[in-house]
């Protein structure tokens, strides 16, 4: 795992010395994803520099250094990532007379593509990455990231004309020209979502590279369209599994088991992060069942209650016999890395969840350089309660009339939340629903929706009208709002699964792993995300992912066989943050001072801002999810743009 940089001066306006310095000090601000060691390659009479920062996993020599060129001098490389079946390219490699000087991935990866080709290698690899690729014939930079956006690229020209690559936004910034301002739109866009969505970045000009799409730069700094190597909706609208369920199961175990063989090579110790839940059980279970020693686990946990899954971890770890570590946080020490929380993502963000991502991703590098983690499941799978609650709610109010739905939910909406956990405790304990005012308000969001996509793109909003509290904010078309970019699906379920596959998976979930575990300095490996699992899980109907109400049921028949389901099929809680009360609470005074700051002055609207603060202070409502995003958006413009 490392971080990469380049930069592309057409002008060639710098010395070989000025163009290295440059492309150093854009790598050197991505220190903590590769410590280990650093590395350029500069070629000044055509203007381009290749930086690299190094996180040693595979081939710990000089001949895994960064970049790489390969054996007949055409092709350099800086590469970010891992492949996976990078010891099935090096045979083929080797069989067609190609002699490697190390036993490196990065190797492999240069060398495919000086036999095969650009086009060609994408196709074959399995892996996670982002790399630049310089081809000194034919002066071209071509950028590329892995399929499902495991690994960050951003990209962009600046107005000097010169074109900056790097791993992250913070290494982008360092340019000395970088002159970009916050662009507005992605601005409303994260205050929707809680994450910027590709392809844009929060600077003006500054694009990510989207999931499973290569772009190429002319050695005049002109960027070509990017275009898609592969596509998830390839599978979504292709053919179907043809066996049936137990086929299903039988073939998810087997790629599996294959998929953590693959992630757990490495010349470093290798451990994964263990909830409790059924993804992250599943991963550990055949980490287990192909390892020859005890797997090491990691897990925090909180003394609350609600929020606590160590006591479900520690159970299927000891049933499983893996060498697991657990460390309770209490709320004090899990508040106190909340400030921290500005510097890991380099640019706004806001799943609460990063915080614990964090945590766990800190206690685990104590041991190990290499974590396997659980997600993807939910996406592939069909985990989350919305693909059970649209269809469910969609079908007994979609039939009735738009006004008389509207009139309704709007009186219902006057009922403050908390009167539905009160009306709920008269119930015995056994029978009273969770966060019941929570659910109830979600209900009432989606209840006059006019059709079931439209309930998704609420549902998967914070904000719901953010170009309000955004100072020139618009809402730019996006997979979720534009029907012309939407999966070739025939039910509302595939749909959101689909869309949530290519948005808030790479957005969301995967920037909260790649930023939390690269900020201490480890590689999070993703098993369920292996090209052969993905393109398998979209072959399946959604009724044998989805079956009689059971989400994720294929994964759960795969892990019972390996662990009983007493131990794991639970509502699953999470290690989660008690923002509602701690903004009322101990961190009320470092929320003041972020929302009465310079983030919000200069571009929100303060009085949307203060009444949505009073409104959770008062306990009238709870806003903390959308005071949380203009707190982390706050923080982060802290610590680049100055208090």
């Amino acid at each position: 795992m490392c971080g990469i940089a380049a930069v592309l001066d057409p002008a060639r306006s710098r010395t070989t010395e000025a163009l290295e310095a440059v492309v150093v000090a854009m790598a050197d601000r991505m220190v903590p994803r590769g410590p280990d060691a650093s590395g350029r390659w500069v070629d000044a009479s055509v203007g381009v520099a290749l930086g690299h920062r190094r996180l040693s996993i595979l081939d710990l020599s000089e001949a895994g250094a960064q970049p790489m060129a390969s054996a007949d001098g055409r092709w350099v490389l800086t590469y970010n990532g891992e492949i996976y079946d990078h010891d099935e390219l090096a045979a083929d490699l080797d069989a067609a007379g190609v002699v490697r000087r190390g036993h490196s991935d990065t190797e492999v990866l240069v060398e495919a593509i000086a036999r095969w080709g650009v086009a060609a290698t994408l196709d074959r690899v399995d892996g996670m990455f982002a790399f630049a690729l310089w081809d000194r014939l034919e002066r071209r930079l071509t950028l590329a990231r892995d399929r499902m956006g495991e690994k960050p690229l951003y990209y962009g020209r600046l107005g000097a004309g010169e074109v900056v690559v790097g791993s992250s936004l913070d290494a982008v910034r360092a340019h000395p020209r970088f002159d970009r301002d916050i662009d507005r739109a992605a601005l409303t866009l994260f205050f929707r979502h809680k994450y910027v969505p590709a392809p844009l970045s929060i600077y003006e000009g500054i694009r990510k590279l989207a999931p499973g799409h290569l772009v190429e730069i002319a050695a005049d700094g002109t960027i070509g369209e990017p275009r898609p190597y592969w596509s998830l909706y390839d599978g979504v609208g292709g053919e179907r599994f043809a066996g049936g369920a137990a086929e299903a199961v039988d073939e998810l175990e087997r790629l599996l088991d294959r998929s953590v063989r693959r992630r757990m090579v490495a010349d470093v110790a290798v451990g994964a992060f263990l909830s409790g839940g059924i993804d992250s059980s599943a991963v550990v279970a055949a980490a287990q069942r192909t390892s020859s020693r005890p797997v090491q686990t990691f897990t925090i946990g909180s003394p609350s209650a609600d929020y606590d899954e160590s006591s479900d971890a520690r159970r299927v770890a000891d049933h499983l016999g893996t060498d697991h570590t657990e460390l309770m946080v209490t709320d004090a020490e899990a508040r106190a890395a909340v400030p921290r929380l500005g510097g890991v993502y380099d640019e706004p963000f806001a799943d609460s969840s990063q915080l614990p991502t964090l945590l766990v991703s800190e206690l685990a590098r104590r041991s190990v350089t290499v974590a396997l983690s659980g997600d993807g499941g939910d996406e592939l799978f069909l985990g989350y309660n919305r693909y059970v609650w649209v269809p469910a709610i969609w079908g007994r109010v979609g039939r009735l009339p738009v006004g008389a739905r509207r009139g309704g939910a709007a009186a219902a909406r006057r009922v403050r939340p908390g009167w539905w956990d009160r009306a709920a405790g008269v119930l015995p304990r056994s029978r009273r629903p969770r966060q019941l005012g929570l659910k109830v308000a979600k209900v009432l969001l989606v209840a006059d929706a006019p059709s079931p996509e439209e309930m998704f793109h609420r549902l998967t909003s914070h904000w719901q009208a953010p170009a309000d509290l955004v100072r020139g904010g618009r809402e730019v078309p996006t997979v979720h709002t534009d029907p012309s970019r939407w999966p070739p699906t025939t039910s509302i379920v595939e749909h959101m699964a689909a869309v949530d596959a290519i948005t808030y998976l790479p957005d969301d979930v995967l920037v909260k792993l790649d930023r939390a575990t690269m900020a201490v300095s480890l590689e999070g490996r993703v098993p369920l995300l292996d090209r052969s699992i993905v393109e398998f899980a979209t072959s399946l109907p959604a009724e044998l992912r989805l079956r009689d109400g059971v989400t994720k049921w294929p994964l759960r028949q795969v892990l019972e066989r390996s662990v009983p389901a007493t131990l794991w099929d639970r509502p699953k809680s999470g290690f989660g943050i008690p923002i509602e009360t701690w903004l009322r609470g101990p961190l009320r005074g470092w929320a003041q001072d972020l929302l009465s700051g310079p983030a919000v002055r200069e571009h929100l609207d303060p009085a949307l801002v203060e009444r949505t603060w009073s409104e959770h202070l008062s306990g009238r409502a709870d806003r903390s999810y959308e005071l949380w995003d203009v707190l982390m958006f706050a923080q982060w413009h802290a610590e680049r743009h100055g208090s």
